[in-house]
């Protein structure tokens, strides 16, 4: 089902020790793994094999990406790149760390938690300057801000960074939090019913089936890492670093043409991931296209800086998620591979 996009948790530290015993493993031993300049050449012998793995299945928070595919802007960079659907049980961080895969996508709070656990896993670009995290709730409800939630029932799930952040922040006096199901059925049923959502997904899915949705942005909450962030592992950055740029350079690139023109894409999208129908694929680029610039605080496209990732961290520790200390801001991302503005 569509309304089963984001069913999603966001804590990744578990299993992380066990990823740490492999992380320095030859790349070559792996059938499915790249290594740049030594990597196998596709069959045009111009072309340098990439993978790039997912954090969800295909949707338009993985448009850009897709679009840099599509466009063949990858294939104009001499990278052939394969992108691999990701679900709710893929271990992004570990493919990455063993060098199963090149590059891939995840949250920044994610990385930060990997980098807690000794992870080497390095931002090179965020799609998203604002995360697309939200509650919904119903419109009849009159509830029209967080610190309005009170004696009800919020759906989501208690292991996300989001949801201890939430949890940390507002009071939810009266609040009963139950699992996130992954679908919108209860929130129709019930009008004293919340539930997480990303705002491309749920809101429109909720919508079509008769409710009656308002978002509640986390972000205005001030909790908003960078998504979908393109990452890899630390020896790429210093030891491939010309690979690392023609992928952040076509990625960017394929960001800009999702956003002027999203038709062919979204295409490709509902081929890939038939359940993403192409009505949501409309709305969902109409929805995501301020999240990934801003026009209140325009930035580059792909940008970060330390101040956003020393936010996160903060917020992070702050809300006893992470220990005091456990990461080093400055080595979970990297803007050196970032085209001139």
């Amino acid at each position: 089902m569509i309304s089963s996009i984001h069913a999603r948790s966001s804590i990744v530290a578990i299993a992380l020790v066990a990823l740490l015993v492999h992380a320095g493993c030859d790349a070559s031993k792996n059938p499915n793994a790249t290594a740049g300049s030594d990597a196998p050449k596709s069959a045009d012998a111009a072309l340098t094999k990439v993978t790039l793995q997912l954090n969800w299945f295909p949707e338009v928070e993985h448009g850009g990406y897709y679009a840099a595919l599509v466009h063949e802007y990858y294939k104009d960079a001499g990278l052939d790149v394969t992108i691999l659907p990701g679900g709710p049980d893929t271990p992004v961080l570990q493919q990455v760390a063993r060098q199963a895969v090149t590059f891939g996508i995840m949250n920044a709070d994610n990385i930060l938690f990997g980098q807690a656990q000794e992870v080497p896993a390095v931002a090179v670009m965020a799609a998203l300057q604002t995360s697309p995290r939200c509650l919904i709730v119903h419109e009849s409800s009159g509830i029209t801000s967080f610190d309005e939630l009170k004696n009800m029932t919020i759906a989501m799930s208690t292991s996300a960074a989001f949801s201890h952040y939430l949890q940390w922040k507002v009071p939810l006096t009266g609040v009963e939090i139950v699992p996130y199901s992954g679908n919108v059925a209860q929130f129709l049923l019930n009008k004293n019913y919340a539930q997480q959502g990303y705002v491309f997904s749920e809101p429109f899915v909720a919508r079509k089936q008769g409710g009656d949705p308002r978002v509640l942005m986390l972000a205005d909450l001030g909790f908003n890492p960078y998504t979908s962030l393109l990452f890899t592992h630390r020896k790429r950055i210093d030891g491939e670093p010309d690979l690392v740029r023609k992928m952040v350079t076509a990625s960017v690139r394929g960001w800009k043409q999702y956003l002027e023109d999203p038709q062919k894409t979204n295409d490709h999208i509902h081929q890939v991931n038939p359940e993403m129908d192409l009505d949501i694929l409309a709305y969902g680029i109409k929805t995501l296209a301020p999240l990934v610039q801003n026009a209140a605080d325009p930035q580059p496209l792909g940008a970060m800086s330390l101040a956003r990732w020393q936010t996160l961290a903060d917020q992070l520790t702050e809300s006893g998620q992470l220990k005091p200390g456990a990461v080093q801001v400055e080595a979970a991302f990297t803007t050196k591979f970032l085209p001139s503005p």
